[in-house]
Parts: C-alpha cells; sequence; structure tokens
C-alpha cells in the first residue's frame, strides 16, 4: 500500500471514529430528551388534575356563598339547583319505564 492510500485509509478512520462519537453522544441526548419529555408529560398531566380539583373547590365556595347569601353567585346557585332538578327528573322518568 502506498503513503497515499495508508493516509487515505487513515483519515477515513478517523471519520468513521468522529460518525460513531456523534452517534453514540446523539442517542444519549435522545435518551435525555425522550426522559425529559416523560417528565413534563407527567407534571402536566399532576397540574391539570390540580387544577381540575380548584375549580371544584371554587365552584363549591361559590355555592357555598349563595346558600349563605351571596348576592353575586344567588343567581349561579339557582341555576344549579335547577340544573340538577332537570337531571333527577330525568333519572325519576327513566326509572318510570
Amino acid at each position: 500500500m502506498t503513503d497515499q492510500g495508508y493516509e487515505e485509509l487513515k483519515n477515513l478512520n478517523s471519520k468513521i471514529d468522529e460518525l460513531i462519537k456523534r452517534y453514540y453522544a446523539l442517542k444519549e441526548e435522545n435518551k435525555n430528551l425522550r426522559t425529559l419529555n416523560e417528565n413534563l408529560e407527567n407534571e402536566l398531566r399532576k397540574r391539570e388534575n390540580e387544577f381540575k380539583e380548584l375549580e371544584k373547590k371554587y365552584e363549591i365556595i361559590k355555592l357555598t356563598g349563595a346558600l349563605l347569601g351571596d348576592n353575586e353567585h344567588g343567581m349561579e346557585m339557582k341555576r344549579r339547583i335547577n340544573e340538577l332538578m332537570r337531571e333527577i327528573d330525568k333519572c325519576i322518568a327513566l326509572l318510570d319505564r
């Protein structure tokens, strides 16, 4: 083998080594990003659940305020009671069938 062929082979081998290093680095980065993404999705689900619970608590507070005579939420309370009454009436109608 000539010196030029040897240098080309050496250069090619060096490039292959560099590609393999980059491949493993990108593979590790991909793994880390997938883990981060999974953690963020879990955190998002947790926050969504907390938000839903806070909304429920807020509704309870509004209804409690209406029951205690808070005029601001009185109409909301009446609407909610009417809604529940209609739902109960539908259930009774289904049971009568």
